[in-house]
This record gives structure tokens, sequence and C-alpha cells, in this order.
């Protein structure tokens, strides 16, 4: 039989410590090539230069249209736009959105504390802005609820919303949110998002509706509540103002939100009335001016004068504030990744385009700069507008023009009209909005499969309710890299065993069936090895040196552990920590007569542990291809230990010497056995297990 295995030392394994058994068979050498640890290694090049030259060949490499299409995104539509098929589409999908976001505009900036022209104002120049220099076709941006609410919170700490003040800081926090935007997109530091888990943004989203529909209860009920971001100063005020409770707004925002909720409800499950769920925000308006205007009621507040004309351009105020409005800067940020760029990737690929996040990033990021000049508060994509844009059919940036077109004439023309909304109105156009935010099939969904993230939905959901917006983000991030770090620092590790009739290796509790050899631990680490769980993989080692399961183990009957295999393919990354750990594993090892082979490490793992010495501290000859090379050459080490202790132990008396046929028939017995063990032809059975 021939023995496949790798070791460019195999040659000297006859002169190593443990000798190979007397009766040895012809074995064939995948030599493991090691890397050159010299200095001129290509490998040393530093890697800032790489990335340099890298960058330096790709814009070398690139065409006029390709810069166009970099520096104006909205290049790769229009050169390719097809007038016959898209144009029609594209009017009516920007006019769906349009109608939707005017009395959205208004409810929105009421929610943040200002006056309704300002949300009209947000939902006008950052539209053009981002057409050009956003790269989704179908993203619709402007004011959002979340976004809103979080504007709300940090300026009502600061200076009352009636005053000029307000207003300003508000303007400045866009101006803010666009320069962060544009330096995370410009430094392509999109990917530090990756790090909230989708639990975290399910709970926060979930608690913020909740507050965001608590907050508009004022407008039902006709009497004012507290301004607060957690949930029970709201509702104490609610309870607590309940004696100035008047029926007729309550009445007409109940029948208003049943109106937008059943509207909605159609325009989703019924594909031929999917223009209700668009008409739903006109619809409220609609009704609730005529039924103003007709019945003149007095104890229902309305939106008052709003100022006609489009806005001007003016330079943002109050940078002194600059400081305190960092934190709520960077959440909003974090929000308009999270939120936008996530929607924008899945329209991308619903219609069969590639989009960049960082230049999608980039491109919010000049919509809320250019939206500050023009008085507009923070921006970002909406769920509701953009899916509505979606499905109207939107095939391009074209879209978002004609929704700011709209929203430039209802500037210019209706805000006469706007004057008799009422209040009530645009609060149950906020809650309809809010209430597909409250994402409790997640909730469930979560507890089926991993309680550990439906924890972290729980803690996040639950401190953004009772603490607060900014606090709630803070402890949800915390908690999702406190668990990011957990799972770092205690990385998956396996006892391996080899599948009956093959020469696979996998873990044993996957595979009940998958035996191991006396005397040999293989175990598979699939994680980086660095300072932080190098501990944790030095303490499973020495646990399962101790703990063997006996029960499925083959070969030669021995005692103890003498190798330990470390599988490291799954092992991407080792630092200096842990290879100074290693070498200490490999001195206790040594210590108790145990050798340490290492199975398949990748070049850069192997290129580490040659610079520091460890190849040569355990030994070429201990570095192999495949898990079972390393299999093995250790299991005739095993055997050859197990002989060599058998004859030392063991002398036997001349009466009891075997005859010349027992001596001829017992070596090739064992040796058979051995090699049917390891090439597994004893058995053929399925790679799983038959019983049910």
């Amino acid at each position: 039989m021939e023995i496949t295995y790798a070791s460019p030392s195999s040659l000297n394994l006859a002169a190593s410590d443990y000798s190979m058994p007397t009766s040895t068979r012809s074995v064939k050498i995948i030599p493991l090539e090691h890397p050159s640890t010299s200095p001129s290694s290509s490998s040393s090049t530093s890697y800032p230069s790489a990335v340099f030259s890298k960058w330096t060949l790709k814009l070398q490499s690139m065409t006029w249209v390709q810069w166009i299409e970099l520096l104006l995104p909205c290049y790769r539509w229009i050169r390719t736009y097809k007038w016959r098929e898209y144009l029609q589409i594209d009017l009516m999908a920007g006019t769906t959105v349009g109608v939707m976001l005017v009395p959205q505009a208004m409810s929105y900036a009421k929610l943040a504390g200002l006056q309704p022209i300002y949300g009209l104002y947000s939902g006008f120049v950052p539209l053009f802005v981002y057409a050009i220099f956003g790269s989704s076709r179908q993203l619709a941006v402007g004011p959002v609820a979340l976004v809103s609410l979080l504007v709300s919170n940090v300026l009502s700490e600061i200076v009352d919303s009636s005053d000029e003040l307000y207003t300003e800081l508000a303007i400045l926090l866009a101006l803010m949110v666009g320069i962060l935007e544009c330096i995370m997109g410009l430094l392509r530091l999109g990917w530090l998002i990756r790090f909230i888990s989708h639990s975290v943004i399910s709970g926060f989203t979930t608690a913020s509706a909740v507050v965001i529909a608590l907050s508009q209860a004022k407008y039902f009920l006709g009497y004012d509540i507290v301004r607060s971001s957690k949930i029970v100063p709201l509702i104490k005020s609610i309870i607590a103002g309940i004696d100035g409770f008047s029926w007729p707004p309550f009445v007409m925002g109940s029948i208003i939100l049943a109106i937008l909720l059943v509207m909605k409800h159609l325009g989703k499950t019924r594909k031929y009335l999917r223009f209700l769920r668009a008409a739903g925000p006109l619809t409220a308006v609609v009704l609730g001016t005529t039924f103003v205007k007709i019945f003149h009621p007095s104890s229902i507040s309305l939106v008052g004068d709003i100022p006609q004309g489009l806005p001007g351009f003016s330079v943002p105020k109050s940078f002194g504030y600059v400081t305190s409005l960092i934190p709520t800067a960077l959440v909003i940020t974090g929000v308009a990744i999270l939120e936008s760029v996530g929607i924008a990737k899945a329209l991308a690929a619903k219609n069969g385009y590639e989009l960049d996040s960082n230049q999608e990033l980039f491109g919010l990021g000049v919509a809320n700069i250019m939206g500050s000049f023009f008085s507009a508060y923070p921006t970002t994509g909406s769920f509701s507008r953009s899916a509505v844009n979606h499905e109207s059919g939107a095939k391009t940036g074209l879209s978002g023009i004609v929704s700011g077109t709209i929203m430039g004439c209802a500037l210019l023309f209706l805000t006469p009209l706007f004057e008799y909304i009422p209040q009530c109105a645009l609060a149950a156009i906020v809650i309809s909005a809010v209430m597909g935010l409250v994402d409790y099939n997640e909730a469930i969904f979560l507890w089926r499969v991993d309680k550990k993230d439906f924890l972290l939905w729980t803690i996040t959901c639950t401190t953004t309710l009772f603490l607060g917006i900014e606090i709630g983000v803070l402890v949800g991030v915390g908690v999702s890299l406190a668990f990011v770090i957990h799972e770092s620092a205690n990385p998956h590790i396996a006892v391996l065993g080899r599948l009956p009739g093959t020469t696979v290796y996998r873990n044993t509790q996957q595979y009940p069936e998958a035996y191991t050899y006396n005397g040999i631990v293989v175990v598979r680490i699939d994680a980086p090895i660095y300072f932080a769980n190098i501990s944790y993989i030095k303490e499973r080692l020495r646990e399962y040196e101790i703990v063997v399961d006996r029960s499925t183990s083959r070969g030669p009957e021995v005692e103890r552990v003498y190798f330990v295999i470390i599988e490291m393919a799954p092992v991407t990354y080792i630092d200096s920590s842990a290879v100074q750990a290693l070498k200490d594993l490999h001195q206790e090892y040594k210590s108790r007569d145990i050798q340490m082979a290492i199975s398949n490490p990748n070049r850069e793992v192997l290129l580490t542990l040659s610079r520091s010495g460890v190849v040569d501290l355990i030994g070429k000859e201990f570095y192999f291809v495949r898990v079972h090379d390393a299999v093995q050459v250790c299991l005739q080490h095993v055997q050859s230990l197990k002989e060599t202790s058998k004859t030392s132990s063991d002398p036997q008396p001349d009466d009891d010497k075997p005859n010349l046929f027992q001596r001829l028939w017992k070596p090739r017995g064992e040796d058979l056995a051995i090699a049917n063990l390891e090439s597994g032809s004893l058995e053929s059975e399925p790679l799983l297990s038959r019983k049910s």
C-alpha cells in the first residue's frame, strides 16, 4: 500500500525521536512549500504603498466616461436612457412619490419640532442634488420620521422649539450630517456600520416607532404633552393631562388614521390598488381640509399660515453649538447608512445594476450640505417612499427630479391651501408611516432562530424606550460589539474524526459516525488566532488532550495522547502573541512527551510561523498538506511506540515464543489491519447516520 503525506523532511523521520516501524512501506512525498523569510519577498511590501499603487493604476486606466460617471453618477443612466420606454414610467412614479411627499414632509417637520414649511424645504433642493450625485435610481430622499425624532430630541434639550435658534440648529445639523457622510464616503468608511447587527437596527426602529406614535398623541387628544424620547414621561404626561381631553380631534384623527391604514393595506395586498398606498397621505389632507372648510370646528387645531415661495440661499448659523450637536450628527449619519444604503442596495439588486455604497453615502452627504444652504433640516432615504417609487416602476433618477418639481410647485402655488390642514391629520400620517417600523415579526423570528439575537433585540428596544434614543443606540451598538468580541475571543474549535470509507475528517459532534485514532487528537480552529483568543484556544487544547472519547477510537491500543494535530485551514491570521503562545504550548507538550503537528496553514500564517521560528521549533517534518497526511505519519509513530513499549515491558519466555508460522502471520496481519484502517477499505458506510 502507498501512503501519501506531505513532509519536506520526511526522509529524516527515522532519525527522529519517534522511530518508524520496522515494516515500513513505500512513501510518496508531496512537499509542503515553506515560504522564504528574506526581506526581498514580495509579501514584505508595505500595505499602504501597495494600496496606493493599486489606486494609481486604477485611476490611470480610467477613461473619460468613467471619470464623468465617478464625478456625476447620474451620467450612468443619462447616457443609456430609453426615452420611449422610461419617460412615462418615471413621470408617473415621480408624480406619485411627490404627491405622497408633500403632506409627509409637513408631518415630519412637525415631529421634528419645526414649522411645516421646513419640511417642504427639506423635500425640495435635496431631491435635485441627490438625483445628480446619488447612485441609486429608485431611492426617494427627504424628511423621514426617525431622523425627525432625533432632531427633536436633541434640540429640545438645548432650546425651546418656538425660538428661532431651534430652526438654525436644525439647519446646522443638516450641514454637519452632510459633511460627515461625505467624509465617510470619500474615505470609504461605510464598512464600519457592519458591526451593528440587524437585531440592533430592528430593536431600535421598533422602540423609536412607539415613541414617535406617542409623541403625536397630543394632536389626537387635544392637549399638550411633554416632549420626550422616553416612554415613561410621555405616558405620565398623557395620563396627567387627561382632563383636557377633546373629542373632535380624537374622532377626526382616528377616522383619518383608519382610512390611511385601510388604504395602505389594500395597496400592499392588491396590485391593481397599489396606487392607494401612495394616495393615502394626500387623501388624509384633502378629507381633513374639506371638513374644516365646511364645518369650521373651533376645537381642532390647524397648521396655520405657511410662507409661499421657494427657499432662499442662506449660510447656516450658530456654529458655536457644533460640539454639542456632534453626537446626534453621528447617530443620524449612522441611521442614514443603515436605512438609505441598505434599501438602495436592495433596490439596485432588484433592478439589475450595481451600487457603490460609498458613492451613495457621498451623494446623500452632498444633498444634505446643499439642502442646508436652502433651509433644509437633515434628510435621508425613506423606506415607504422608496418602496412606492419602486412599485410605481421608476427606472432612473428622473423620478426624483419630478418629485422635487412637484414640491416646488406646492411651495409656489399651494401653501395658502395648507393653512387649513388639521394637525390631527398630519399626526395620523406620521403614525400610519411609523406603524410599519414596529417589527414584532422580527422578534418572533429571532426567538425561534437565535436566542442571543433576540436578547440583543430586547436590550436595544428596552433601553431605547426607557432611556432615550441616543442611549438606546449606544447600548445596542455596545452590546452588539460585545457579542462580536465574545465570539472572536471564544472561537469555535472542533475535534475531528475520520468519516468511514473516506480520507475526510469532520467534526465528531456533527458526524457521530466519524472515528478517531488512539494516541492522536485532531483539532480544527475555526477563527484567526490572536491575543484575544489564544488563552481560550490553549485551554481547549489541554481539555481535548485530557478528555478523549475512546468509544469511537481505533488503531493501536495506547493509554494516552502522543500527538496533537492542529488543522489550520480556517485560520486566516496569526499574531505575535499567538506565536509566543504556540511556542509555550510546544514546550509544555514536549515536557509531557507530546508532539504537535500543523496541517494546511495558509501562506501568510506559514510565513509568520517561519519568521518567528515556530516551524523549526516544531519541526518541518510535522507540517502537512492534509489532515489525513498528518494522521498517517502520526499513526505509524504511535504503532512504533506501542511495539517498542510492548517489547520492553513483556519479555516472553522461550516456551511461549511463537512458532515460525505465528511469527510470519502476526506482523503481516497487524500491517494489513493498519493498512485497511488507514485506507478506509474496511468500511463503506454512508457519511450521515441513517438513524432517525
